[in-house]
C-alpha cells in the first residue's frame, strides 16, 4: 500500500532545518577552537544538546507554519503571520554565522534580542490563526529566552577577551 505524502507538511517541517544545517558548518569549526575557551555560566546546556533541541524546534516551527498556512488561507491571507515567521527564520539563521563564524558575541547579542522579540510575535500571530500553532511556539520561545540569556552572560563575562581589551582595569 503506497503512503500518501503531504508535501506542504514535509516542506513546512524541513524548510526551517535548512538554515540549521548550514549553521552547523560555522558551529562545528568553532566549538572546540573558540567556544570552549569562553567563560560560560554553570547552567549552559551541554554541547551535545544543541543539535537535537534545534532540530526538534525547527520541525515544530515548520509544522506550526504549515498549520497557519493551511488554516489562514495560504500565503495571501496569512501574509502577516507568515512574514513574521520568515523574518524570524532569517534572524535565527543569521545568529550562528555572527556568533560562531565571526565570533562577534556583542553583535550576536543585539541580533538575538531581535530574534527573541520576533519569536514572541510569531507565537501571538500564529495563535490568532491556529491555537495549536501558537502553543507549539512556546518551547521555541523558552529556548530562545535561554539562548538570549546565555548570549548576554557570555558577552558580559568575556567582554575583555572578546573585545581585545587589555588595559589595567580588565586584568
Amino acid at each position: 500500500m503506497p503512503v500518501k505524502m503531504s508535501w506542504p507538511i514535509v516542506i513546512g517541517v524541513l524548510h526551517p532545518n535548512i538554515g540549521g544545517w548550514a549553521g552547523a558548518y560555522f558551529t562545528r569549526k568553532s566549538v572546540k577552537t573558540w567556544y570552549e575557551t569562553l567563560n560560560k555560566p554553570s547552567w549552559t546546556p551541554p554541547n551535545w544538546m544543541f543539535a537535537p533541541v534545534w532540530t526538534s524546534l525547527y520541525c515544530t516551527m515548520g509544522y506550526s507554519s504549515y498549520l497557519v498556512w493551511r488554516d489562514g488561507g495560504g500565503f495571501e491571507k496569512a501574509a502577516l503571520p507568515l512574514s513574521i515567521y520568515g523574518t524570524n527564520l532569517l534572524l535565527n539563521w543569521a545568529w550562528t554565522p555572527i556568533y560562531f563564524g565571526l565570533h562577534n558575541v556583542q553583535w550576536a547579542l543585539y541580533e538575538i534580542v531581535l530574534l527573541w522579540g520576533s519569536t514572541a510575535a510569531i507565537g501571538v500571530s500564529f495563535y490568532q490563526v491556529n491555537k495549536l500553532a501558537g502553543c507549539l511556539i512556546i518551547p521555541y520561545f523558552a529556548w530562545t529566552s535561554l539562548a538570549t540569556a546565555l548570549n548576554y552572560v557570555i558577552y558580559r563575562d568575556n567582554k575583555p577577551k572578546i573585545e581585545g581589551v587589555t588595559d589595567e582595569k580588565t586584568k
